[in-house]
C-alpha cells in the first residue's frame, strides 16, 4: 500500500491482498496445493516447499492479522485452542506456572489444567482485577505467563491490560491476552504492553460461523518468541488449511463494519434487559453501572457484541428462555452475523463445573448479531414472557 498510515479497514481489505500478477484478479487466488516445485534443488520459489510449512493463502491471512493487531508476526492455526497450545508449548517448560483469570473460557482452562497440567505446567486461577494479589502471586510462584482474556467469557469482566503488563514484566514473565471478544477493531493489547495476543478466529474475525481457526500475534522486537511459535506451527502442524484461511480473510475484510453493528445492537439489547424485572443482572461493559465500564471506555474503542444476563428465576428460568427464542439460535460459539443464545453452565463451560471457574446456573450468554435490533428485542421479549 502507498499510504504511510492506512486505517483499520484499509488494512483489512488491502494488506496481503495484492492483485494477482498473472491474470489481474482483484481477489488473490486460493492455493490448494500441498507441495511446490523448486527452481532446482534447494532453490525454493518464494520460500514455499510443503503445505504444512507454508501456503500463500495462509501467508496473506497472517499478514492481515499482524497489521490489524499492530504486530510484526502472526501465525494462523486450525483452531483457537491450537493457537493457545502452540504458545504454551513454545514458551513454557515443565515445572513452570501460568497465572490466569478465574473466569477464563472453559476450553482454555481445560487445555491448561488437563493437557498441560499432565505435562508439568502448573496454573493458578485468580481474580485479575485484584492487582495486588496478582503481583504477589507472580512474585511468589515465579510464574512464566500471565494469561488474561478481556472482556472475559462469559462473565464480561474487564481487566487492565497495561497494569498486568507492568506486573508481568516486573517478574520477568510474559503477558498473553486473549482478544477474541474485543477483536483488534476494538482493542489493541500489544499497544498496551502485552507480549502475545491469541484469537479464536472462528468468532468475530471469521464472522460468519462457517470456518474454525485460531491465531497468535506478536509485536515488534519479539523475533525470538516468533521463532518459537513458528517452530511449533511447523513441527506440530496444527495449521489452518487454505480454504479456512481464505474464508477467514474474506470475513476479516468486513470486521470493522460488522463490529460497529454488533456493538450498536448489543448496547440496545443490554439496556432493554437492564429495565426488565425478570433479569437479575446484566453483564455488559457498555452499561454505566458495570464495574469495568470506565476501564473499557479507556482501553477499548467500543464495548463489543457480547451480553450476559442472570435471570431472577434461577436455573429453570434460564433454561426456559434459552429454549424459547426464535431469532437467537440456541448454539455454541459466538461472533457470527446471526444472533446466538448459549447456556454456558451446560454448554461452553460444562468442563469447569464443580471448579472455582464454574459459571452461575442462571446465566445466559448472548452473541448479539447484526439483524435489525427491533426484531431481536421482540424475540427476547417474547422469550422472557414465557417464564
Amino acid at each position: 500500500m502507498s499510504q504511510k498510515n492506512p486505517g483499520f479497514s484499509t488494512h483489512a481489505i488491502h494488506t496481503g491482498q495484492d492483485v494477482d500478477e498473472v491474470y489481474g484478479a482483484v481477489v488473490p487466488p486460493l492455493h490448494f496445493s500441498t507441495t511446490y516445485a523448486p527452481d532446482g534443488i534447494g532453490n525454493l520459489r518464494n520460500g514455499y516447499d510443503y503445505g504444512r510449512a507454508g501456503n500463500p493463502t495462509r501467508t496473506a491471512l497472517q499478514e492481515q492479522l499482524a497489521a490489524l493487531e499492530g504486530g510484526a508476526h502472526a501465525f494462523s492455526f486450525g483452531s483457537g485452542l491450537a493457537a493457545e497450545d502452540a504458545v504454551i508449548r513454545g514458551l513454557m517448560r515443565p515445572g513452570q506456572r501460568i497465572v490466569m483469570g478465574n473466569d477464563a473460557y472453559g476450553g482454555s482452562y481445560r487445555l491448561i489444567s488437563r493437557i498441560h497440567g499432565d505435562w508439568g505446567i502448573a496454573n493458578t486461577p485468580l481474580n485479575l482485577n485484584d492487582l495486588d494479589r496478582v503481583a504477589a502471586e507472580m512474585e511468589a510462584s515465579d510464574a512464566t505467563l500471565l494469561w488474561v482474556e478481556t472482556p472475559s467469557n462469559p462473565l464480561m469482566a474487564v481487566t487492565d491490560i497495561a497494569a498486568l503488563a507492568e506486573i508481568a514484566h516486573a517478574n520477568d514473565a510474559l503477558l498473553v491476552v486473549d482478544n477474541t471478544f474485543a477483536t483488534p477493531y476494538l482493542q489493541r493489547p500489544l499497544q498496551l504492553g502485552a507480549d502475545v495476543v491469541v484469537h479464536s478466529t472462528t468468532k468475530y474475525i471469521g464472522g460468519h460461523s462457517d470456518v474454525v481457526g485460531g491465531a497468535v500475534v506478536l509485536g515488534q522486537g519479539a523475533q525470538e518468541l516468533a521463532e518459537k511459535v513458528a517452530f511449533q506451527q511447523f513441527a506440530v502442524g496444527a495449521v489452518s488449511g487454505p480454504l479456512d484461511a481464505y474464508l477467514t480473510t474474506r470475513g476479516l475484510k468486513t470486521l470493522g463494519v460488522r463490529m460497529d453493528r454488533h456493538c450498536e445492537n448489543a448496547q440496545k439489547i443490554a439496556e432493554y434487559f437492564a429495565d426488565h424485572s425478570a433479569v437479575e443482572k446484566v453483564l455488559y461493559p457498555g452499561l454505566p453501572d458495570h464495574p469495568g465500564h470506565e476501564l473499557a471506555a479507556r482501553q477499548m474503542s467500543g464495548f463489543g457484541g457480547m451480553v450476559s444476563i442472570q435471570l431472577a428465576g434461577g436455573e429453570a428460568a434460564a433454561r426456559k428462555v434459552a429454549e424459547a427464542t426464535q431469532l437467537f439460535i440456541l448454539a455454541e460459539s459466538l461472533g457470527g452475523i446471526e444472533s446466538l443464545m448459549n447456556y454456558p453452565h451446560e454448554m461452553t463451560h460444562a468442563s469447569v463445573r464443580g471448579t472455582e471457574l464454574a459459571v452461575p446456573e442462571n446465566l445466559l450468554r448472548l452473541s448479539v448479531g447484526i439483524e435489525d435490533v427491533e426484531d431481536l428485542i421482540d424475540d427476547v421479549e417474547q422469550a422472557l414472557g414465557a417464564i
